[in-house]
C-alpha cells in the first residue's frame, strides 16, 4: 500500500499495463511453472487490500484466461504418468489442485466483497453472473481432482458451493444465460454449473480408475443443461443438497424433513440422453464428434463409464447383493496376475490350495465382509501400485486357502488412511497350465504351457468354469487344453467377462473330446 493510503497500492500489478506485461511473460512451454506463477499472482492480489473489487476481478480474469491451456496439459500428463513416478505424479496433482483452489478462492472473494459493499462493487454488478459461474466451475474441478486421489474432500467445497448458489438465487441470477468463458463450450447458466458439481459428486467415481473418472466428468459436463433442480421433492429428483450445510449431496430418504435451503436434483432428461448416446456409440462403434471428452478414447472404455453413470443416475441405487458384516482380521495380499500365480507352490500336495508367502506381499486389515467381497484398510506407506481394477491374491488369517479379488473402490478418510472395497472372485483358487488345443497335451508338456488360475471348483449348471489368464491371452476362437492336478480338460471359449490391466477374466465350457 502507498503511505497513508494515498495513490495506487504498492503492488506490481497496480498498473494494468504492467500487469499485462507480467502476465504475457508467463512460461509458454512449462505448464507447471506457468501455473505456479499464476497461483503466486492470484494469492498476491487476494492479499492486497488496496485494490477495488472491480479491478481485482479484472486481474483475476486476465490471469485465468492466460492460464487456460495449462490445466488441460497438466491433466493429460497426470493421466499418462506412470504411478511409480510418485514425485512427478504428486507435483502434477498438487499444482493442478492448488490452481483450481486458488482461482476459486479469488472468485469467491469477489462475491464476498460485493456483498460487503466494497469499493468498486457498483461497477462489478454486471459481472456477477460470470464470477459466480466461474467460482462454481472451479469447485467442480476441485471436486474432480480430489476424487482422482480418492481422498476426503474439504468441507469448504460444499460450503462454497451452497453459498455461491444461494446468493445467485437471491439475486435472481441462477437461470440467466451467461458467457462464462469465450469459446464453444463457454456458455451456460449458474444452475447448470451448480448441477454439474452435484451430479459429479453423486456418480460414485471412487469406483472408477482415474482415466474413467476423467471421462465421467466430461460426460457430466456434456449433459449439464439436462439435469433437474427443484425446491420440492419429486420422483425425478432422487438426490438432495442443503445449501446451508457443509455436507455432500445424498440420496433422498422417505419422510425426510426439508428446509428452505434444501434443493432436490436428479439426472432428469440426461438419463434418456445417456442411454441414447450409448446406443449411438454401439451402432457407430465410435464416439460422436459433438461429445467433447477432451481426447479420443476407445468406444468400449466410454461405454463402460456410461454404464457406471447409468447405475448411479437412476431412481434406484445399486443394491448390495448381501449384507455387510463387521469384522477385524488381517490378510496377506499380493497384486497382479503374475504375483498371484507365482505365489502358488507347485511342490505342495495335490489336494492343497495353499500359497507360499510371496515377496512383495502386504498385510491389510479387513474391517467388513459380505458374501460378495470385503472392505479393508491398507498401509499408508506401501501399495503404490494400488488402483481401481487391479487384481489381488489374498489369504485371511482365518483361512488356510487363498482367494482372488478385484479392487472396485478406493477412498481416503480424514486420517489419510486408504480404504478399499474388493469384489471377491473366488475364496479358493487352483493353479493350472493351458495350451492351445491340438498341441501335445500330456501332463509333462502341459506343465510348460500358459499359466492360468481356476476360480471354479466345479462347472456350473451350464457346464462352464471361470479362469484368470494373463492379459491378452483370451481368444474367442481358440479352444484350450487345461491341465489341473494331472488331468487334462478340453475347454471351449464362452465369454470374456473382464479385461484388466494385467489379466483376462474369462468363462469356458468344459467339453468332451469328439
Amino acid at each position: 500500500m502507498a503511505l497513508f493510503g494515498g495513490g495506487k497500492p504498492d503492488h506490481p500489478m497496480a498498473d494494468i499495463k504492467n500487469a499485462k506485461t507480467l502476465i504475457a511473460d508467463l512460461p509458454a512451454n512449462d505448464s507447471i511453472k506457468a501455473l505456479e506463477e499464476v497461483i503466486y499472482w492470484l494469492d498476491s492480489i487476494m492479499r492486497e487490500d488496496g485494490f477495488k473489487v472491480d479491478y481485482r476481478f479484472q486481474l483475476f480474469d486476465a490471469l485465468d484466461q492466460a492460464a487456460k491451456n495449462h490445466p488441460r496439459k497438466i491433466a493429460q500428463d497426470y493421466l499418462a504418468t506412470d504411478r511409480q513416478e510418485k514425485y512427478r505424479e504428486s507435483k502434477l496433482w498438487n499444482t493442478s489442485f492448488e490452481f483450481w483452489r486458488t482461482l476459486g478462492g479469488a472468485y469467491v472473494q469477489c462475491v464476498e466483497q460485493f456483498q460487503a459493499g466494497a469499493g468498486g462493487s457498483g461497477a462489478l454488478k454486471k459481472d456477477l453472473p460470470v464470477i459466480i459461474a466461474r467460482a462454481l466451475r472451479t469447485l467442480t474441478l476441485q471436486l474432480k481432482w480430489g476424487l482422482l486421489r480418492y481422498g476426503p474432500l474439504d468441507d469448504r467445497v460444499w460450503s462454497d458451493l451452497g453459498r455461491m448458489f444461494l446468493f445467485a438465487e437471491t439475486q435472481k441470477l441462477a437461470a440467466q444465460p451467461v458467457a462464462i468463458y469465450p469459446g464453444q463450450h463457454g456458455s451456460g447458466t449458474i444452475t447448470q454449473e451448480f448441477l454439474k458439481a452435484l451430479m459429479l459428486s453423486i456418480s460414485s467415481t471412487d469406483g472408477l480408475a482415474p482415466l474413467n473418472q476423467e471421462i465421467a466428468e466430461r460426460i457430466v459436463a456434456h449433459f449439464g443443461a439436462d439435469f433437474t433442480l427443484q425446491k420440492m421433492p419429486d420422483s425425478v429428483c432422487n438426490y438432495y443438497f442443503d445449501l446451508s450445510m457443509r455436507k455432500p449431496a445424498a440420496r433422498v430418504m422417505k419422510n425426510m424433513e426439508s428446509s428452505a435451503t434444501t434443493r432436490y436434483f436428479g439426472a432428469g432428461k440426461a438419463m434418456a440422453g445417456l442411454v441414447q448416446m450409448a446406443l449411438t456409440i454401439q451402432q457407430q462403434n465410435a464416439v460422436p464428434s459433438n461429445i467433447n471428452l477432451g481426447s479420443i478414447y476407445e468406444p468400449e472404455l466410454v461405454l463402460s463409464v456410461m454404464k457406471h453413470l447409468t447405475l448411479y443416475w437412476s431412481d434406484k441405487p445399486p443394491a448390495r447383493s448381501s449384507e455387510r458384516r463387521k469384522t477385524a482380521t488381517r490378510m496377506t495380499v499380493v497384486h497382479g496376475f503374475k504375483e498371484t500365480f507365482a505365489s502358488v507352490d507347485p511342490a505342495k500336495e495335490e489336494n492343497s490350495l495353499d500359497f507360499h508367502q510371496a515377496d512383495g506381499s502386504e498385510s491389510w486389515i479387513v474391517e467388513n465382509i459380505s458374501d460378495g467381497g470385503f472392505g479393508a484398510i491398507i498401509p499408508q506407506v506401501k501399495s503404490d501400485w494400488l488402483q481401481v481394477g487391479c487384481l489381488l491374491g489374498f489369504q485371511t488369517e482365518t483361512s488356510k486357502f487363498w482367494g482372488t479379488g478385484v479392487v472396485r473402490r478406493i477412498s481416503r478418510d480424514e486420517f489419510q488412511q486408504r480404504r478399499v472395497g474388493i469384489q471377491m472372485l473366488s475364496k479358493s483358487v487352483i493353479p493350472v497350465a493351458l495350451t492351445p488345443s491340438g498341441n501335445v497335451s500330456s501332463f509333462n508338456a502341459a506343465r510348460g504351457g500358459e499359466p492360468g488360475v481356476l476360480l471354479s471348483t466345479a462347472p456350473d449348471k451350464n457346464g462352464e468354469i471361470t479362469l484368470l489368464l494373463r492379459d491378452g491371452s483370451y481368444s474367442p476362437r481358440q479352444a484350450l487344453d487345461m491341465n489341473v492336478r494331472g488331468k487334462t480338460y478340453y475347454l471351449m471359449p464362452s465369454k470374456l467377462v473382464e479385461g484388466g490391466g494385467d489379466f483376462d477374466l474369462a468363462r469356458f465350457k468344459v467339453m468332451q473330446r469328439q
